[in-house]
């Protein structure tokens, strides 16, 4: 599968239509906006500019780049986002402010456990194909609610409230296997969720592993300290 066989008229359709709608303030937006900073053109430079941000953030050093109402007028017309982010729902951890990013920089997914499932999946790959990012990073977090809620339930041996049970369904496979392990379970589930939500990625999508296979993408696991803001590599 290759970008042009994506119909872009037909999946951005509906956001033509709204740009179109807005009038002639509208009519006046160039047809396709340019990029608020050039794409990195490989993953190193990408992930390199993520963690440049991200210690921007972690030393109060935040530029809190294009973020204005100019930024968003120029970004109307389209998007160029140079990573795509698979993060936790958690309120602490916004992707644009901990790795110091701004509008039409990050293609977000967020969801309780950063779980890949196949509507999350094929998120990621239409970014990928679509947009060209470079770089797909799974970022968990230090004590994560959901693992917490996994571990909680494995233990109790009983089940989780409401639609709650499917999101520890989904993490049991990956959290089980470790809780006897030394460490903080909680810590040892969050890493394993991590590494595991990226073998998913690779071993589920032919799109990413072909890409990844040529050097024009790269598919990384990260962990966030909620204490200092601070995000590492997971190898």
């Amino acid at each position: 599968m290759t970008r042009s066989s994506l119909s872009r008229r037909s999946l951005l359709a509906t956001g033509g239509a709204a740009v179109v709608a807005l009038g002639a303030g509208a009519a006046a937006q160039p047809a396709v906006a340019a990029p608020t900073e050039p794409t990195p053109p490989t993953p190193t430079e990408a992930l390199r500019r993520l963690l440049r941000g991200n210690q921007r953030f972690v030393t109060g050093h935040s530029r809190h780049p294009h973020q204005s109402l100019d930024d968003l007028h120029e970004l109307a017309a389209g998007q160029h986002p140079f990573a795509v982010t698979i993060g936790c729902a958690d309120s602490r951890v916004a992707p644009e402010l901990l790795f110091d990013q701004g509008l039409g920089d990050l293609f977000d997914n967020r969801v309780a456990g950063n779980i890949v499932d196949d509507l999350l999946l094929g998120s990621v790959e239409f970014a990928v194909e679509e947009f060209g990012s470079p770089l797909v990073v799974v970022l968990g977090h230090e004590r994560c609610g959901a693992i917490t809620a996994t571990i909680d339930t494995i233990r109790s041996g009983g089940t989780a409230p409401g639609h709650i049970g499917t999101i520890v369904d989904s993490l049991r496979p990956v959290v089980e296997p470790v809780l006897d392990l030394p460490g903080d379970p909680v810590e040892n589930g969050v890493r394993a969720n991590v590494k595991a939500q990226v073998r998913s990625l690779l071993d589920r999508s032919p799109i990413l592993a072909e890409k990844v296979h040529e050097g024009a993408l790269a598919v990384v696991g990260a962990r966030y300290d909620l204490d200092n803001g601070r995000v590492t590599l997971l190898h």
